[in-house]
């Protein structure tokens, strides 16, 4: 309980030297500040007249006292409406004027006749002329001095004013509020920090073996993943001090605060181990030392005191190093060695499961209706992080109460989905006829083309109805079930319906339009991954020709081959390209009539769903719907041609025979 007090009068801001230091500085600057101030002023620095200028105010009864002095005479200016306009709009104290002494008999009469306040200066004495010197001149230089002393002191301990010091803020015991039960979707993870947590607990346990705690340990993915929400949840659940602090906290404009702040911080930390240190965005301060331009002396100090520091602790003190980054390949190979961070954390994106366990910790206090499927969200939501999946249940809640429901359902859920993913609708964008028929042809060329082939994903929604993220219209696609891996089909057939639309425009207006944009970007960029990083082209063969460089960020792809072989890779991009637009305007062109009822539904409706979709499909090419298939199924056989659906009644016998064997 002693310790406890002690590491809370430590943290306590009140016991803060710091603070003395600004409050000194800043005092001695507010103090030559006001005495610059009274010396530039025109109340301070009375302005100089001459005789006859005088003589004129006085004769105006412009004058409210005078000063005669030995050597000149001091003017003080009646109120500022009764000044002439030699006085200053800014007169803030007397006197303000002053002239020479003249030879004027007559001077004593005429200030009498003017009503002005005559008086002679006293002179000043010795003691006088002593204090007026010491407040002017001595008592400012001896503050200047000792603030000087004063800040070189603090310099020569730590930095100015403490910029040396750490800013870590430690949580204590369950501070942070968050345990490893509102950690979800994250299980290998919260396994390999548990066991580091169970070793601060119980450290016999493992020693008795000969294990030793693992120095560090790095977590690493995407943004929005729940790497510091992790490390929350460690300092919820160690029960031991928590120093947390971001990586660029250590970094300043002056070489060596850095590794001051890192001394310090390990200082503290060796103190009241055993405890965990959590560097955040350690990427700031850990950047490889490649000499190159963008070489920074003041990190790269910061960094080499870190490696010291880590190499000097001993981990039997029970100090343990947390850090997160997503961009691990940046960092310093020193750094990465065991024996510093011995560990390596993945914190990915969750999958199916990992997601509805996420969806399932923050809908926990939402009030939802039965009709809610968190499955059916989390398959729609392939991809999205931790952070997307808390918004969009945010978004849902908000979307209820809008409506004027007290409880959250499918249908909110879903357009929270939607707007996370492509915006909220903008009901105030009205598109004229022809620019709605356009698109409604161009979002049911997606969705039919789609539709017509095994190897895509099933329609859930078509709408036209334009978005705040620049989507005019969009076809939400969900997968029947999670996949890790795609085949080589699967990958044409998704180039065959991201350039439906644009095929639709063709073939319907025999022109085309600046709405096929996106769809041809994300279509290049699916071939030439297929190209170059996938092997599934083959001109090339099984040869890696982009590498993948900021994984866990935008994934950008850098080419490894030169320019001739660039100039091939573009060729054969364009070729893939071709034949998959053929192909969407092939299965179109045969379905064209599928094609003209679904548009002109959509224009009416705006929205349809993937059941209303296949309802009117089915109905074109007289297909009976399955009444035991699932809404979301959409597995269409094509009709086939008359000359391949031609068989023998051998060849049927032989296949019936050979099914009843089976």
């Amino acid at each position: 309980m002693d310790n406890q007090n002690n590491r809370n009068k430590n943290n306590n801001p009140k016991n803060n030297k710091q603070g003395w230091g600004i409050i000194l500085l800043t005092t001695i600057i507010t103090l030559f500040l006001v005495m610059a101030l009274y010396r530039f002023m025109p109340g301070g620095n009375p302005e100089e007249i001459s005789y006859t200028e005088f003589l004129e105010m006085v004769e105006k009864r412009q004058v409210d006292k005078v000063v005669i002095g030995t050597d000149k005479i001091q003017i003080t200016p009646k109120k500022k409406e009764n000044v002439n306009s030699l006085a200053s709009p800014f007169v803030l104290a007397a006197p303000h004027y002053y002239t020479g002494i003249v030879e004027d008999e007559k001077l004593i009469d005429r200030l009498m006749e003017a009503d002005v306040d005559v008086s002679r200066e006293i002179p000043k004495t010795g003691s006088m002329m002593f204090w007026n010197v010491m407040l002017t001149l001595v008592l400012p230089t001896a503050l200047l001095v000792g603030a000087l002393v004063f800040l070189m002191r603090r310099m020569s301990k730590g930095g100015v004013m403490g910029v040396g010091k750490s800013n870590a803020k430690m949580y204590v015991e369950k501070q942070t509020g968050v345990t490893f039960k509102d950690v979800a979707g994250q299980d290998e993870a919260k396994e390999s920090l548990q066991e580091v947590v169970d070793f601060l607990h119980n450290p016999g346990k493992y020693t008795s073996i000969g294990a030793k705690l693992p120095k560090g340990a790095l977590l690493v993915g995407p943004p929005g993943t729940g790497k510091t929400l992790l490390a929350k949840a460690v300092a919820g659940e160690a029960k031991v001090p928590f120093f947390s602090l971001s990586g660029s906290a250590f970094v300043e404009m002056y070489v060596g605060v850095g590794a001051s702040r890192v001394r310090d911080l390990f200082k503290q930390a060796q103190s009241m181990a055993p405890c965990i240190i959590f560097i955040d965005e350690i990427d700031a301060i850990g950047k490889s030392r490649d000499n190159s331009l963008g070489s920074n002396d003041e990190r790269e100090q910061t960094l080499n005191q870190l490696l010291a520091e880590m190499d000097g602790f001993d981990t039997d003190k029970g100090l343990l190093l947390l850090a997160a980054t997503n961009r691990p390949e940046i960092l310093d190979p020193a750094l990465l060695r065991p024996g510093r961070f011995d560990r390596r954390i993945i914190v990915d994106t969750p999958d199916l499961r990992g997601r509805i366990d996420v969806l399932k910790v923050h809908a926990k206090d939402v009030k939802m209706d039965e009709t809610v499927d968190l499955e059916a969200i989390a398959l729609a939501t392939s991809g999205a992080v931790g952070s997307d999946l808390a918004n969009m249940i945010n978004e849902a809640a908000i979307n209820a109460v809008k409506n004027g429901r007290k409880v959250v359902s499918q249908a909110d859920l879903f357009e929270a989905v939607e707007v996370v993913l492509v915006g909220k609708e903008k009901k105030d964008r009205i598109m004229n006829a022809e620019e709605r028929k356009i698109v409604s042809y161009h979002e049911v060329g997606h969705a039919l083309v789609s539709a017509l082939q095994k190897d895509s994903e099933p329609v859930q929604k078509i709408t036209i109805v334009p978005r705040t993220m620049g989507a005019l219209g969009y076809v939400m696609q969900t997968p029947e079930e999670e996949k890790f891996l795609n085949t080589k089909k699967e990958l044409e057939a998704m180039l065959v319906g991201m350039l439906g639309g644009r095929a639709a425009e063709e073939i319907v207006f025999d022109t085309v339009t600046t709405g096929a944009s996106n769809d041809i970007e994300k279509a290049t960029k699916v071939a030439r991954a297929m190209i170059t990083q996938y092997g599934m082209s083959e001109k090339f063969g099984l040869i890696g020709l982009e590498s993948v460089q900021h994984k866990y960020l935008d994934g950008r792809p850098v080419a490894n081959c030169g320019e001739e072989t660039a100039g091939e890779i573009d060729k054969e991009v364009m070729k893939m390209l071709k034949i998959a637009y053929e192909e969407a305007k092939r299965l179109l062109n045969e379905n064209r009539d599928a094609l003209d009822k679904i548009a002109a539904f959509l224009i009416e409706k705006e929205t349809i769903t993937g059941k209303e979709f296949m309802k009117i499909f089915r109905e074109v090419q007289g297909i009976e719907e399955d009444a035991d298939e699932p809404e979301a199924k959409k597995e269409i056989e094509i009709p086939a041609k008359e000359e391949e659906a031609e068989t023998s009644e051998e060849e049927e016998k032989t296949e019936t025979s050979t099914e009843e064997e089976k």
